[in-house]
């Protein structure tokens, strides 16, 4: 089968695909899933381009969804034809966070999703939603995830919230729908006025460009009569991160991604 491997240190240019060995049928709790399809998340991109160390000839891509084509001695949970995506931390699988790094993450700590076929532990996948694409499912455990922990799970989102999200990454377009859809008032940033009108069309109540209005923070308070936002998707880090302490409230909840 083919895979793509990255080389070290890293880089896309160090990205070659490969013919490698299939993998054989399962063993004890174990499944085999024929991938179809992979999304790519700013973490993927980090780890193919070097800035975040991996091994050599490491399979990246986090996300992957397909179909269970074998199942092992003892798996109860998936059957053969069933339509899985991965999960980003296979050992946490609920309650509170327990992981404390990516060496167990596909792609990153682990071999990824970038290849035909994989034979992995059922904690390392779960069952689509009913009705979605592999493509769209393939989405959801890295950037549909880490929104909905951000706003519901930490934050405690309510009708009548706002919310400031910035830029138009996967996570930030997730927390943008996943807002409106509990009823609450979004705030979006970006340095694209094309992509603005965009954020528009999916909800968003007002749109500030960052590099008209580098003192966005401030906008955002004139936006909310003084007040602040009640939650920031906060994704950009140190450069970022004094406007978005400026936009929120007091009491307001910030939720540092990255």
């Amino acid at each position: 089968m083919q895979a793509i491997h990255l080389k070290q240190p890293g880089g896309l240019d160090h990205l070659t695909l490969a013919d490698i060995a299939a993998p054989a049928e399962p063993g004890p709790g174990e499944i085999r899933v024929r991938l179809h399809a992979s999304s790519l998340n700013f973490h993927d991109y980090a780890v193919a381009a070097g800035m975040i160390p991996t091994e050599e000839n490491r399979i990246p891509m986090s996300d992957g969804a397909g179909i269970v084509e074998a199942v092992g001695e003892g798996v109860s949970d998936f059957a053969v034809g069933d339509a899985v995506v991965s999960t980003f931390f296979p050992g946490w699988l609920e309650g509170p966070a327990r992981v404390a790094d990516f060496r167990t993450t596909p792609g990153d700590g682990v071999e990824g999703y970038a290849r035909e076929q994989v034979v992995a532990p059922v904690t390392s996948f779960t069952h689509q939603p009913d009705g979605y694409s592999h493509a769209e499912s393939a989405t959801l455990t890295t950037a549909g995830l880490t929104a909905w922990r951000a706003l519901v799970v930490d934050g405690g989102i309510k009708a009548g919230d706002t919310v400031l999200v910035l830029g138009t990454g996967g996570v930030s377009i997730f927390a943008l729908q996943f807002a409106q859809m509990m009823g609450a008032r979004v705030i979006a940033t970006s340095s694209s006025d094309e992509k603005l009108e965009r954020l528009k069309e999916l909800g968003a109540e007002h749109v500030i460009n960052y590099k008209t209005t580098p003192e966005w923070g401030k906008a955002v308070l004139e936006l909310t009569n003084g007040e602040g936002v009640d939650h920031v998707v906060e994704v950009g880090g140190p450069g970022t991160l004094p406007q978005s302490i400026d936009a929120v409230k007091i009491g307001g909840h910030i939720a540092l991604i990255g």
